[in-house]
């Protein structure tokens, strides 16, 4: 393991420790459907069809949006879950 890494490790181990809010930020893509994104916010998050379309048109029209906020674990598996539906997200420090 390279020093960089290990630095890197030691700032996200610290990071989880003393930040208790992460945000999840979805981004537009040109590829999925405005319908898709509004399905995938729905199962993931468990948002009502009306609020998972208010973030995906803010996504669409905005080119981001912030939907979902707390620990780092969970932001961490919600923007692998969407990675894995193929929409482009980070994560950052509230």
């Amino acid at each position: 393991m390279s020093l960089t890494q290990i630095d890197l490790d030691l700032d996200i181990a610290s990071a989880k420790q003393t930040d208790k809010v992460w945000l999840v930020i979805v981004w537009d893509d040109p590829i999925n459907l405005m319908s898709y994104v509004t399905y995938v916010f729905q199962k993931l998050f468990g948002y009502s069809k009306s609020r998972a379309e208010t973030l995906m048109l803010q996504v669409h029209n905005e080119g981001k949006s912030v939907v979902y906020d707390g620990p780092f674990e969970k932001a961490e598996g919600y923007v692998k879950a969407l990675h894995e539906h193929g929409l482009w997200a980070t994560m950052e420090q509230a």
